[in-house]
């Protein structure tokens, strides 16, 4: 029984990203100390060790060729930063100027793609590296720079090495995390579905908003996960599977999103028959069929499908046919028809989940390539962020700044340790102020922990060869979680920097050091985030407002070529859908770190929150339209639906063009629907799907172009 959970736990943890990047590291670590013993390192072991950890910073999900790539151009950055700093070391204001003009330039590489803000955070952190050993190793300095650059060459072999070896892991990570929250999601909606009165709606919808943007950053990762392994030619066979599986997430996401109808008024109409109940088991049903199947592609395992889901629609249409019966009480026709649509949109997502289990071809299995592939587009999306409107160019500004202020307070207090105030500051500093607190707060907590455990394993092994597998455990653990737990990633460095100093007889005094550095360089980063060029959230909300409605705009537009053309899963519009999702994501992103800002820099909370939601809603009705396309023949796309249409894109380009300049004009209040009004709604002429959704998007435009002026008041 033992055996069989162990088997089971290493079975869950084998494809975890994480876990592959700790073996990776511990493979590599291993025998870096393993020679370093052999050989009778002291004063050059620590180099090689902060190499390794410099190339692992560079490391981003890609294949062996993307790694290669990577790797060359590390290489040669880290070749860079070492001869700028050993140039510049005995002029300690001109080193301090090049590590301020080396952040600056590297922070805006970012802006080319992932690979490059990896490559130039680990470039930072060499530069660092550098310089604190070559200022602990003065008459050695040139001599232990081969040792740097050696670590960084044998972790970047490792690690293209694996990637060769063992290319599945990482996309079975990704796919099976989307499917994850997909589930997730999946149980947020069906709350919604819940017809009970007096149930706070609009604080579900807020909740099922925020958690959207989680599902579209992990079908976002998930795509850079596949697209960085396709070569030319014929993929294989496992990753065309994934690249079905990654699809279909797609379709259950839209279909997921859709809405069919007010669900208060749905929850008013049949408040006494349980075919909303029906519609909600379904929905649930299907959250613990996606949960299951993404442990099934976690722990490489046939997914399973126990006939829960189809027993549950099957229940479900026949308490939908039951209200057409004479024995029922009639409904009105409009959320008759809006229930009808949602159980055939249900019926349609158990086929895309059964497509998902079985696998098999997809009809277009083509990605968009947002990889830089020219110097001169490089360019382009570095020039595009040279403005203090950007979030990227008053980051690379502040970073900069507050490294000056940094090694300004190392030199004038001569402190032996001062380069960890520094590191500090490159590891707490983040973009936004609510992440920067957060990363002071896990760092400091670390740290804590980490001293502590260091202190402990002294004491208990004070052999040097048990510290030594120590170190290399405390490294593992590092790199494995510092993408996804920072306070355990910081813990298990300062364990591994603690050891390594014990290991060198230079621990005396490393504690408080560590202690105060850490502290002083977390004060740094959180005061340089609120008062140098803060990047509030207030400042890009209305731009990215504008953005989600232009993208909705751009959807609705391939929705109806869809509808005129025929449904076609093709690249064009499934682009046009991302870019939607994309935008609303990004969104409700910006809304999460807004609500932990100050709340003098914050918008209308109220309004934003209100805005969010009615953005979700429509994408929501747009999702419906999206999911339904292929019920129609070509062709047959009215003249009153095609009017309608047109209408609603006018009316969020127009809006979308109010918010980006701040002319926005006051719309007149909009009062909530009486229980008569909504009755009359509800029993008002009914047309198709396509002019009913087209009425239901079309209905929030006022309340957008409410909400919109308040967008510029903070509270």
């Amino acid at each position: 029984m033992v055996n069989d959970n162990w088997i089971a736990s290493w079975q869950h943890a084998r494809n975890h990203e994480g876990v592959t990047r700790g073996m990776q590291a511990l493979l590599a670590l291993a025998c870096v100390l393993a020679l370093g013993w052999r050989a009778g390192w002291q004063d050059e072991l620590m180099p090689v060790v902060l190499g390794v950890m410099a190339c692992a910073f560079t490391e981003t999900d890609d294949a062996w060729r993307g790694r290669l790539k990577t790797l060359l151009l590390a290489l040669s950055s880290f070749s860079l930063m070492m001869t700028a700093v050993w140039l510049t070391l005995p002029w300690p204001a001109l080193l301090a100027a090049v590590l301020a003009l080396s952040a600056f330039t590297l922070t805006m590489l970012g802006a080319v793609g992932e690979r490059y803000r990896a490559l130039a955070f680990g470039s930072l952190v060499l530069f660092i590296y550098s310089a604190l050993s070559a200022e602990s190793h003065r008459e050695q300095a040139l001599e232990l720079a081969p040792y740097l650059l050696g670590g960084a060459v044998w972790y970047g072999l490792v690690s293209l090495l694996w990637a060769a070896a063992w290319p599945k892991p990482t996309v079975r990570y990704r796919l099976s995390q989307l499917y994850a929250l997909l589930g997730e999601y999946l149980r947020l909606k069906a709350r919604l579905l819940e017809p009970v009165q007096g149930v706070d709606r609009q604080r579900r919808r807020l909740e099922l908003a925020l958690h959207n943007g989680q599902v579209v950053d992990a079908l976002n990762a998930a795509k850079e996960s596949l697209f960085s392994r396709i070569a030319g030619g014929q993929p294989p066979a496992w990753l065309s599977e994934a690249m079905h599986q990654y699809l279909a997430a797609q379709d259950i996401h839209e279909r997921t999103s859709s809405s069919h109808e007010s669900y208060t008024l749905l929850a008013d109409a049949f408040a006494r028959s349980d075919a909303l109940y029906r519609c909600q088991r379904v929905l649930s049903v299907q959250g613990e069929q996606a949960l299951k199947f993404a442990q099934a592609i976690r722990e490489r395992t046939p997914p399973r499908h126990e006939g829960q889901t189809a027993r549950a629609i099957e229940d479900m249409q026949a308490a939908i046919a039951y209200l057409e019966t004479a024995a029922a009480p009639r409904p009105a026709e409009r959320p008759l028809q809006a229930l009808h649509a949602l159980g055939d949109n249900l019926t349609g997502l158990a086929k895309v989940f059964a497509s998902a289990l079985r696998g098999g071809a997809s009809p277009d299995l083509t990605l968009v390539d947002h990889q830089v592939h020219s110097l001169g587009e490089a360019w382009r999306r570095i020039r595009a962020q040279l403005t203090l409107h950007s979030a990227l160019m008053r980051h690379a500004l502040r970073l900069s700044l507050v490294l000056l202020l940094a090694f300004g307070i190392m030199q004038a207090t001569q402190d032996p340790h001062g380069y960890w105030i520094v590191l500090t500051v490159v590891f707490a500093s983040q973009p936004q102020y609510a992440a920067t607190l957060s990363r002071v707060g896990q760092r400091a907590l670390g740290t804590v922990v980490g001293l502590m455990v260091g202190w402990v394993l002294i004491r208990l092994f004070p052999g040097p060869l048990l510290q030594a597998v120590c170190m290399v455990l405390a490294g593992a653990l590092f790199i494995g979680k510092r993408m996804s737990d920072i306070r355990v990633a910081t813990g298990a460095m300062t364990t591994l920097v603690l050891l390594s100093f014990h290991q060198m007889g230079m621990s005396q005094g490393v504690i408080p050091a560590r202690l105060l550095d850490t502290a002083i360089g977390s004060v740094i980063a959180g005061l340089g985030a609120w008062l140098i060029l803060p990047n509030w959230q207030a400042r890009h909300w209305p731009r990215l407002a504008a953005q989600t409605l232009r993208a909705q705009a751009g959807y609705l537009q391939a929705i109806l070529e869809q509808y005129r053309e025929g449904k076609q899963d093709h690249l064009v519009y499934r682009q046009a859908r991302r870019q939607a999702h994309n935008a609303e994501a990004a969104l409700s992103n910006a809304y999460a770190a807004m609500r932990k800002e100050p709340e003098g820099q914050r918008l209308n909370m109220t309004a934003s929150a209100r805005f969010l939601v009615l953005t979700h809603m429509l994408q929501n009705y747009l999702s419906a339209l999206g999911a339904h396309r292929g019920e129609l023949e070509a062709g047959q796309l009215d003249a009153a639906s095609r009017q309608a249409a047109q209408e609603l894109q006018q009316g969020l380009e127009d809006l979308a063009r109010q918010l980006e300049t701040g002319r926005l004009q006051a719309a007149p209040a909009v009062t909530a629907p009486t229980e008569a009004e909504i009755d009359a709604q509800a029993r008002g002429p009914v047309g198709s799907l396509l002019q009913a959704q087209l009425q239901l998007a079309s209905g929030l435009l006022p309340q957008l172009e409410q909400q919109a002026p308040l967008l510029r008041r903070a509270r």
